[in-house]
């Protein structure tokens, strides 16, 4: 087994070197408002479809629900029995039957939940997983001060163990000192989930702000919920520009899950709109008209983008001037790009050295040898997109 353990959680693995090392305790600190809960769900998921012997620790829903808890977002837990201990830390608060092996007697006693804990670690593998779905209810009915205790004790026994401690969490108004405990001195690493807000959270992110195995520097990215497929990385706005009948149309409904144009004639009138879902990232499309006129929406919506794909038409030379110009229009703003050398296919097209030559590309930048209407290269071109993105972030 490896002595990293993934999280599941796409690009923050990459963030944490590899995963969690094993001994360390990590809590996904997440903030009112935002789908923090996921987190620890994804991460439990991923850890059992891995081989990892898990014990999840459930103490505000009861067990009965776990698979259809999960199964929303696609993921099958039942199939995992061998490698899934629950501890049932939520039906004796309401007085329900539980078939659960291990059963907190007394889930408003931390002690109580403490010994059940000790139980399970003399039955399950050294190296075992421990994910706790609501550290914040367990707070809640203990109190604050024997749950800080409780969970130092239960991170000491882990180091012991080589088990790792995996804990939801949600910063409700605690005290202060509580909030700082959590935030810098008694987990290993703690990686924060928030929302960007105005007046309503219209985004959400995830952010590393603690990982002690690490050179540290603080890494952040945006995130959205999916319902099946759980989180992915989310890039709210990526560019697809380029002159006049290059393909940029036919590159955003290819590349996307779904995708709407408005067209006149044959020809984009109006911002193409697409999606695509694709490796653990989900991103929207934008794709603009060639024309000159369109220049200062072009500008505009530029300042917004997290990257741009420059589309030409590899058997028309005479327009990468015009690729040039749209070019400087676009990433006069910093934006990472990767040039798409459109209709490769065609009988005259030119090569994609002859390409970066004449478009005076760096040696750096991708070029990216595409048939949109085959969809050949638009998921490479993607990748090496979000590389250059996601590096940057």
């Amino acid at each position: 087994m490896n002595s990293m353990l993934e999280t599941g959680i796409p690009k923050l693995d990459e963030y944490l070197s590899g995963g969690i090392p094993k001994g360390k305790s990590l809590i996904y600190l997440n903030y009112p408002g935002v789908e923090g809960d996921v987190f620890g769900m994804q991460t439990l998921y991923h850890c059992l479809t891995t081989g990892n012997n898990c014990i999840y620790i459930t103490s505000s829903s009861h067990p009965k629900m776990l698979i259809d808890q999960f199964s929303e977002f696609g993921w099958p837990i039942e199939n995992y029995k061998e490698k899934l201990t629950v501890i049932d830390a939520f039906s004796s608060l309401v007085g329900d039957l539980s078939s659960e092996k291990f059963i907190v007697p007394d889930p408003e006693d931390v002690n109580s939940i403490t010994e059940v804990i000790d139980q399970v670690i003399k039955e399950v593998p050294e190296g075992s997983v421990f994910i706790f779905s609501s550290l914040s209810t367990i707070m809640d009915l203990c109190g604050e001060d024997n749950t800080i205790n409780a969970v130092q004790s239960w991170n000491k026994t882990a180091k012991r163990n080589r088990m790792i401690n995996i804990y939801n969490f949600t910063a409700w108004p605690y005290t202060e000192s509580t909030l700082v405990q959590i935030k810098n001195d008694i987990f290993d690493c703690v990686i924060n989930v928030g929302g960007i807000t105005q007046q309503v959270i219209y985004g959400q992110y995830f952010c590393v702000s603690k990982a002690d195995w690490l050179k540290f520097q603080t890494r952040s990215m945006l995130f959205r919920v999916l319902r099946p497929g759980g989180i992915k990385i989310y890039l709210p706005k990526i560019l697809v520009t380029g002159p006049f009948n290059a393909g940029k149309s036919t590159f955003v409904h290819s590349l996307s899950t779904r995708a709407v144009s408005v067209d006149r004639k044959g020809t984009t009138i109006a911002l193409d709109h697409g999606h695509i879902d694709y490796k653990g990232f989900s991103a929207d499309i934008f794709g603009t008209p060639g024309q000159d006129r369109f220049d200062p929406i072009i500008k505009m919506i530029s300042g917004e983008a997290m990257g741009v794909f420059l589309v030409v038409d590899s058997t028309n030379p005479e327009n990468f001037s015009r690729a040039q110009q749209m070019l400087e229009i676009t990433t006069g703003y910093g934006l990472p790009y990767v040039i798409i050398a459109n209709k490769q296919d065609m009988p005259d097209a030119i090569s994609i050295d002859d390409i970066r030559n004449q478009l005076n590309i760096p040696e750096e930048i991708p070029v990216v040898s595409t048939v949109a209407t085959e969809k050949k290269g638009v998921f490479e071109a993607f990748e090496l997109l979000v590389d250059k993105i996601t590096g940057g972030i």
